[in-house]
């Protein structure tokens, strides 16, 4: 991915993580689906599309809408894997359903892949350690209600 910028990046991801979820489900990606899902213009939208298309990220095919191309959809696909591992990872460990997202969303495009592996294999751990986890909850669920 272009490094023409931290946010512009992640803005980018974001955006490639949402195409792959509307083909993954509905079969297909327009503008419009986009933007509703993500609660902004078009206009926004089409011009991140363009971006995309000239980085070599998606391509617009007649009556098919968005697709990604083999890079967009191999970001696509990490940056939904570094979603879900973070998502189960924060719920595991007790931090309050309201706090989840947004903190996945802060934490998602500024990881490494050496931390990320660490996050999963802790998770991992954690799953099949009940008396630590216990701990860790015990912990978060005395931050969450200060």
């Amino acid at each position: 991915m272009s490094k023409t910028g931290n946010r512009s990046s992640s803005a980018a991801e974001d955006y490639l993580e949402r195409i792959q979820e509307l083909i993954d489900t509905k079969g297909y990606a327009r503008v419009v689906d986009i933007a509703g899902s993500l609660g902004i213009s078009q206009a926004s939208v089409t011009n991140m599309v363009k971006r995309l298309d000239a980085e070599g990220f998606v391509r617009h095919e007649k009556y098919r809408g968005l697709i990604l191309t083999q890079e967009g959809e191999s970001i696509a696909r990490a940056i939904a894997r570094r979603h879900r591992i973070l998502t189960d990872f924060l719920k595991i460990m007790g931090v309050p359903e309201s706090e989840v997202e947004h903190d996945v969303e802060g934490m998602e495009h500024h990881l490494s892949a050496a931390s990320l592996t660490a996050i999963e294999v802790l998770f991992k751990e954690l799953s099949e350690n009940g008396t630590f986890l216990i701990k860790v909850r015990d912990a978060v669920g005395q931050i969450a209600a200060t």
